[in-house]
């Protein structure tokens, strides 16, 4: 079973001291790329987080981003320091009598813009916090969130390979349907290859310098570099052979199906060198084709 690099895992808690969110994305790549994102207070924890990622992901371009906040819900909002204002009212009140001014409404605005009076938004969150004494949670707390997100990129991966196997194991038939077409033809081609070398022999065996045995040998050298038998045969088993690899459970078949393309790829080609004939060549043409159909997509395999 084919497992693509292409991949993406979310997992989110809401609690009412905090919200997390673990989230994985993966590309293609030829080994892992792992780049991490955390808040500070799990900095700490940053070579056990990407030990778990090495060991579940393998391979491909991975950006994992941990995103931590308090919900807005829980922050205190700014509150009225009453005793500071009666106190800073007073005391601005006393001035003015002092200097002979009136005490208006204007004595107890200045009075609430004074320090103290109403709390900032962050004074009151670090107020509340010291008072609910509530801290960060540690990373045991945090961790099922990251196995969460690896399971669901997983099942992504699976999702995504299942896809991806369909369509090459439908490049795979093509060629098949190709290699039938060429062996269907190959008798044309040989029959064909004969008559021409009947009427060169007819040809030069009325030259008065004709070697029997050099001509015998070069004949059986000319037939031998035309047969693609041999190849025909190779060609069928790996494509046998490729489409077992991709059903088998391999965590990393990418590789080794890399592999075989090669192969069925030079087999293609000294078919298609060999043969000597433009049917032939037609179809070796088509089977290139779905060739480099493969090799794409391999690339997104794990």
């Amino acid at each position: 079973m084919l497992l693509s690099m292409t991949g993406f895992g979310q997992a989110h808690r809401e609690t009412n001291r905090y919200t997390a969110t673990a989230e994985l994305r993966s590309l293609n790549s030829k080994t892992l790329d792992l780049t991490l994102r955390l808040p500070r207070f799990l900095q700490a924890h940053e070579p056990e987080i990407r030990q778990q990622i090495t060991k579940a992901l393998l391979r491909g371009k991975v950006n994992f981003n941990f995103d931590y906040s308090r919900p807005a819900s829980t922050a205190a909002a700014p509150t009225l320091n009453q005793p500071a204002l009666r106190a800073a009212f007073h005391e601005l009140q006393a001035i003015a009598k002092g200097m002979g001014l009136p005490v208006t409404e204007a004595t107890l605005l200045a009075a609430l813009r004074l320090p103290g009076v109403v709390p900032t938004a962050s004074e009151a969150a670090q107020a509340s916090q010291a008072e609910a004494g509530t801290d960060e949670p540690t990373w045991a707390d945090l961790q099922p969130l990251l196995t969460e997100a690896l399971a669901a990129m997983q099942q992504f991966r699976h999702d995504e390979g299942r896809t991806l196997e369909h369509e090459i194991l439908g490049y795979i038939a093509t060629i098949r349907q190709q290699l039938a077409a060429v062996e269907l033809h190959d008798p044309q081609r040989v029959a064909h290859v004969r008559q021409r070398l009947t009427a060169h022999l007819a040809e030069l065996t009325q030259h008065e310098q004709f070697n029997a045995t050099r001509f015998e040998q070069e004949v059986l050298y000319y037939i031998e570099k035309l047969d693609i038998a041999e190849e025909k045969v190779r060609l069928a088993a790996h494509l046998d052979y490729f489409e077992l690899a991709t059903r088998q459970p391999d965590d990393a078949a990418g590789k080794k199906l890399g592999f075989l393309a090669q192969e069925i790829g030079r087999e293609i080609n000294t078919i298609g060198s060999k043969a000597n004939d433009a049917t032939v060549q037609h179809l070796v043409v088509g089977m290139k084709e779905e060739l480099e159909k493969i090799k794409e997509q391999l690339n997104n395999i794990l």
